[in-house]
This record gives C-alpha cells, sequence and structure tokens, in this order.
C-alpha cells in the first residue's frame, strides 16, 4: 500500500461535523441529509464547472428579460442567482433554497428578494410567477416530476418554466463501477408529465459533457466537492460512503473498503480510460444535462 493511497483513503474517510440549525430540522431525514452535506461543499463554486455552464445556459432560453415575478428554486450558492442579477429585471423576486446557511448570500446577490428556506417540495412558494426556474437541483427532490404540476399551478398565464436536470445516462461510470446513484426521469417521462399538467412550447434537450480527471480518485473528490456525496462512519469506525438519492434494492448503505477502492480504481482505468486534449493519460467522467423550457398557454 502507497503512501499516496493511504493518503486518499484517510480523506475519503474523514468525518464531516455538522452544525445543528432550525431549518434543517424541520426537513425529512432524507432533505436533512442533503442540506447538510450540501453546506459543507463550500468549494463547490471551484468545482462545478459544468454546472456553471448549465447556468450560463438557462440564462440564454429565458424568453424575456423583463419580467413580473421570478421564482428560483433550489439556489444553492447562487451561481444561477448572479446571472438573473445582473440581466433580468422583475417586480418581485422569490428565490428558494434547502440550506438555511446559504441565505445569507443569496440575499446579498438580491436585496430586494423573498429568500424561502426550506424543502421546495412542501412549501408555499407563491403564485403567478412569470418565470419559474432552476438550475442543478430538482434531481435531489423525491418526486421530481411532481414539480412539474406544482409549476403549473403557481405560474401565470404565458408563464415560463425552465428547468435543469440529468438524464438517467448521467455519472454512468459511476453507477456502472458501484451500482449507486440518483434515480433520473427519462425524457419520456417529463414530456408526459409537461403534456398533463397542460403546458405548451415544451422544449427538451440534452449536452453531454465528458470530463477528464488524471485518476479515478480525483473523480471521487470532485463529486464530493459538488456536494454529490456523502461520507459517513459506522458503528464500527469503518469508512464507507454512501450516494444520496434512491435507496439500494437491499436498502443498505454502499460502503468502501480498501478492496473495493482498489477494484474501483482498476476497472475504472480498464474501461473509461482516454486521453485528454494535452495528450495526458486520464478517465472521465459524464455529465448529461437535460434542459427543460415550456410555456402556459
Amino acid at each position: 500500500m502507497t503512501a499516496a493511497f493511504d493518503a486518499h483513503y484517510k480523506l475519503l474517510c474523514e468525518r464531516t461535523i455538522m452544525e445543528h440549525h432550525p431549518a434543517i430540522s424541520k426537513l425529512s431525514a432524507r432533505k436533512q441529509i442533503i442540506a447538510r452535506h450540501f453546506s459543507q461543499a463550500n468549494q463547490y463554486d471551484k468545482h462545478a464547472h459544468i454546472q456553471q455552464q448549465i447556468c450560463q445556459y438557462l440564462l440564454t432560453a429565458i424568453n424575456d428579460n423583463h419580467q413580473e415575478s421570478i421564482l428560483e428554486v433550489g439556489a444553492g450558492t447562487g451561481q444561477l442567482t448572479q446571472l438573473l442579477a445582473a440581466h433580468l429585471h422583475s417586480e418581485r423576486w422569490s428565490i428558494n433554497e434547502l440550506c438555511e446557511q446559504q441565505a445569507a448570500l443569496l440575499q446579498q446577490e438580491l436585496p430586494q428578494a423573498e429568500i424561502l428556506i426550506g424543502d421546495a417540495e412542501t412549501m408555499d412558494l407563491g403564485g403567478e410567477h412569470s418565470l419559474i426556474i432552476s438550475a442543478n437541483a430538482i434531481q435531489w427532490f423525491d418526486n421530481p416530476l411532481h414539480l412539474i404540476a406544482q409549476s403549473a399551478s403557481r405560474l401565470k398565464p404565458d408563464g415560463q418554466l425552465l428547468l435543469s436536470t440529468f438524464t438517467p445516462d448521467n455519472f454512468l461510470q459511476i453507477k456502472t463501477l458501484t451500482g449507486q446513484g440518483l434515480h433520473y426521469p427519462d425524457i419520456s417521462e417529463w414530456q408526459s408529465a409537461l403534456d398533463q399538467a397542460g403546458f405548451q412550447h415544451i422544449k427538451l434537450s440534452t449536452q453531454r459533457f465528458n470530463v477528464p480527471f488524471a485518476q479515478p480518485y480525483d473523480v471521487l473528490k470532485h463529486m464530493k466537492m459538488t456536494g454529490v456525496s456523502t461520507n459517513q462512519i459506522d458503528s464500527n469506525q469503518t469508512c464507507g460512503k454512501q450516494t444520496i438519492g434512491e435507496q439500494t434494492s437491499n436498502m443498505q448503505p454502499f460502503v468502501w473498503t480498501k478492496t473495493r477502492l482498489q477494484a474501483f480504481e482498476h476497472d475504472y482505468w480498464q474501461q473509461f480510460a482516454g486521453v485528454d486534449e494535452d495528450g495526458q493519460s486520464c478517465v472521465y467522467l459524464t455529465y448529461d444535462v437535460l434542459i427543460i423550457d415550456a410555456q402556459l398557454p
């Protein structure tokens, strides 16, 4: 076992210490885990380059830069919020976020906005919005498809719904090698939900990004830094990592061991190796993005 491997393994096994926040305690157990984990992803913006590109794309897809009321769902660190504040004018702003720790930052970005901290699936987010927009957030919902019907009830006539999420091929390398990951509805499910909710002018488009990394461990580190995974120490003090999302079929968390991590690295090189633009050997992680753009009649 090399010193570098031991250092990587130690980092993977680090225990995250979370502060208790009243708003988090009102969430379901699953949403508390998500909120607490993302609250610790303090280097998110440094590593979330693909997410930033998606935010830029959403900005260009907005029908009108002058809005009556904008609702942003799952604002996170404010990547999209900053763009909206700089390029759009609205009479009313509502910014929703799960993590209470982000409230001050979001308020700073948009001092005139109403900051709504809590679970977007269960709380009152108001109505008569002319634009409902969300970037890279709704895949964490218990029922992402239900947001479509909720949005139809919150939009004014001619209002626009603009969302980014991911397809079932997202992080395909991780799913292939570990069997772990979120459940992503496929395009046909989104189309059906939009049709049933009465949306028109529906545009569903995908974008694929194959991101190179020097080694498989860097993939895991990247996912941790962007809030995708959670590290836990179980009662036996063994090192574990569970992907937040749908439970596995046996309802047990995926636990990393040294043997499993070594096998993961070996298999990643065997199945997903390539050469980057500089001619260096690398492995790839796939982001498969779905953009949902629709309008009420």
